[in-house]
């Protein structure tokens, strides 16, 4: 292989790798708001009875 296509497959598998990260992210920060939101709510409930 010609040195261009080796930088070219790493810069490929660190974009891949950024991609799988930030998407974890998002998800995790998601569940994190809606779990937040559940107690939220629970904590207005039982506080109005």
């Amino acid at each position: 292989m010609k040195k261009g296509s080796k930088l070219a497959i790493f810069i490929g598998v660190i974009a891949a790798i950024a991609a799988v990260v930030a998407s974890l992210s998002a998800v995790l920060l998601y569940l994190d708001k809606k779990r937040d939101e559940e107690e939220l709510e629970h904590y207005l409930d039982c506080s109005i009875q």
